[in-house]
């Protein structure tokens, strides 16, 4: 197995401070993105989400005053869109032409910060209340009937959304596979498309399981997720050879070969990539020590009453 030198690991260390603190300092000319005229698609479609979320929060807290717990969804959603925007409009999508621990970067804010974020916020109920109250039911309609309810709770089961996002995310890591997507627009497009939404259906199957039983699967799957992907991390840091010569071509200028970008890549993937998952279980797994707490309580003293 290769091993990583002191002094490698030290540049490579270097380098990514660098690209994280100081995107802006990065031009290119290459087909992101940014210079593919997707950026303003991207922010209308930001901005609308947004408009229409603020215009749902509004008629929800008027109609039904939860405004703590709409605020705080809110927040995370604005939370979730700043996230995208900083993944998808700021120099860091020009950042990725070419190096391949940027492109890890932006992956992993969309799959472990923004995915989860809006999850939490709960968007599609909010942007139901944008509506006028006459559209409210037709809307949802579609979504009541028992051939749609059924193939989402197939799909949205903690254990099948897992194998989906595991499929998509290794899929997209076959050399040949990521060396493709980086020669168009549209197939670097499709890549970040399946990375997020996929991400989008495993944080909804994990972090609303939806009885207390479900909490165990969800945690055992954030577990899983976390050491595959760790695993794949692993297999791009200590990998001796160049996976991706195209992802990597650009990796001088900022002082790294593309042995080193790519190792950096992987860092990225397996110990910051993995802390979001942790949280997420351990945040779960509070929840469930707390609800039980809360049930052995409330037993408790219904047992004293019942005894008196």
């Amino acid at each position: 197995m290769h091993r990583v030198s002191s002094s490698r690991r030290g540049k490579v260390a270097t380098a990514g401070a660098a690209m994280l603190a100081a995107p802006w300092a990065w031009g290119h000319g290459g087909a992101g993105l940014i210079n593919s005229g997707a950026e303003p698609w991207i922010a209308a479609a930001l901005v609308l989400s947004a408009v229409l979320y603020a215009r749902g929060w509004y008629a929800l807290t008027r109609s039904e005053g939860s405004r703590q717990r709409a605020t705080r969804r809110a927040v995370l959603f604005a939370a979730s869109c700043a996230t995208l925007a900083a993944a998808l409009l700021s120099p860091l999508e020009a950042a990725t032409e070419g190096v391949f621990s940027a492109h890890m970067i932006q992956h992993e804010l969309l799959m472990v910060i923004a995915a989860p974020l809006m999850v939490l916020g709960r968007p599609l109920a909010i942007w139901t209340w944008a509506l006028p109250r006459s559209w409210r039911s037709a809307a949802a309609r579609p979504f009541r009937r028992g051939v749609v309810q059924g193939a989402w709770g197939t799909l949205s089961a903690p254990l099948a959304a897992t194998l989906i996002h595991g499929t998509a995310i290794w899929m997209w890591h076959i050399p040949r596979v990521f060396e493709r997507s980086q020669a168009s627009v549209a197939a670097h497009a499709l890549q970040h498309s399946v990375f997020l939404f996929s991400a989008l259906l495993f944080w909804w199957a994990v972090l609303r399981p939806g009885r207390e039983s479900g909490i165990g699967a969800a945690v055992a799957c954030l577990f899983v997720t976390m050491l595959h992907t760790g695993a794949l991390g692993v297999l791009l840091t200590f990998s001796g050879d160049v996976w991706y010569p195209a992802a990597t071509a650009n990796a001088l200028l900022w002082g790294l070969t593309s042995l080193e970008d790519q190792q950096l890549g992987g860092l990225v993937m397996w110990v910051a990539g993995g802390v979001p998952y942790v949280i997420a279980a351990l945040a779960l797994a509070a929840r469930w020590f707390h609800d039980r707490t809360a049930a052995g309580q409330h037993e408790e003293v219904a047992l004293r009453l019942t005894s008196r």
